[in-house]
């Protein structure tokens, strides 16, 4: 599928982020990638206290903040195992059963990163006869580290220890025919969206409609994220996280995705309303939906005590929290309203 040059840098950020392990709690290298690009847009980002990064991008009035996150799932040894091998305690949502048989990376503190495999406790067919009635679970699965260890003595003299960050290979794939495929789409595909914004308003010159402020937050997977660092003048939350996909909902991988209400409450009747009406409008395809099992940056930053309205909008992603499937359309269609939402004709 033919891409525009805005689109071919969209995924070129995209997977540039994606190759930088940032699970909460581990985020610095991906915030000094985002720092250092836009700098190279010609903005001038800040990082936050917590980690984050935060720039203006210009405009009066009305402030507009837009979030998206660029922490993600991923994982901490749990326990070193009698036999050298690792248990996991998860970082937000992870899912063992969505991780099983993959890559991942153990970063230690203080003696490099190591590879290994997740996998069910005696993870051969051919000897373990519970193999297909076994539960995946963190408590009967292992990391297996690809270095000579069979005592947990011979692993923590590797350095590796109780703390230590587990991250997993992301896979990131772009098909001919257009479709994204990658862990961790949620949430560096709306991420790498937001940069994309950011350089079609440095190029284009397209006058804002409002101040606006984004933020890439980095602790959005374990629900404070955007708790702080929330400017005083802003009137209104934009979350740019990924839109559901699934049994009931309307939206696909090819459309943006615009919530009108999650776990945590419906949006702002009214921004939600705008936010319909621009994509009517621009003849964009969009659906609007309700994610049963959802929380976003726009709910932290209220729960927070922010007194702003809220929205959230996203490209449609299929497989949340596991190898994840969205499409270039969907991608399109949420910067065109993006544009559309903020800019001038």
């Amino acid at each position: 599928m033919e891409q525009t040059e805005e689109l071919r840098y969209c995924m070129e950020q995209l997977t540039a982020l994606c190759a930088i392990d940032s699970p909460s709690g581990k985020t610095d290298d991906v915030a000094d990638y985002l720092m250092e690009e836009l700098k190279r847009l010609g903005y001038s980002p800040c990082k936050t206290r917590k980690g984050g990064v935060t720039v203006s991008l210009g405009g009066t009035g009305n402030g507009l903040f837009i979030m998206a996150h660029v922490d993600t799932l991923g994982a901490v040894v749990a326990s070193v195992k009698g036999n050298g091998r690792l248990t996991l305690s998860p970082v937000g949502g992870l899912r063992p059963e969505n991780c099983e048989a993959e890559n991942c990376r153990i970063h230690t503190r203080f003696s490099g990163t190591y590879t290994g495999t997740f996998q069910i406790n005696n993870a051969s067919v051919h000897v373990n006869e519970n193999y297909g009635s076994t539960k995946r679970s963190f408590s009967e699965m292992e990391v297996v580290i690809d270095e000579p260890v069979s005592t947990a003595e011979e692993t923590r003299a590797l350095g590796i220890e109780e703390g230590d960050i587990v991250c997993f290979d992301p896979r990131t794939r772009i098909t001919p025919s257009g479709y994204i495929k990658s862990r961790f789409l949620d949430d560096k595909l709306s991420a790498a969206i937001l940069l994309t914004y950011a350089k079609f308003l440095r190029d284009s010159k397209a006058s804002l409609t409002r101040k606006v402020d984004l933020h890439f937050t980095v602790y959005e997977e374990v629900g404070h994220g955007a708790c702080a660092s929330v400017p005083e003048d802003t009137v209104e939350l934009l979350s740019v996280d990924m839109g559901c996909v699934g049994d009931g909902l309307r939206c696909t991988e090819r459309e943006v995705s615009i919530c009108a209400k999650d776990g945590g409450g419906p949006y702002d009747y009214n921004v939600t309303t705008n936010l319909v009406k621009t994509a009517k409008e621009k003849g964009l395809g969009y659906a609007v939906d309700i994610y049963p099992f959802y929380g976003s940056d726009a709910e932290a930053a209220l729960h927070a005590g922010y007194d702003t309205r809220h929205g959230l909008i996203g490209p449609g992603v299929y497989a949340s929290h596991g190898y994840e499937r969205s499409h270039i359309d969907g991608v399109r269609n949420t910067l065109e309203l993006l544009k559309a939402y903020t800019c001038t004709e």
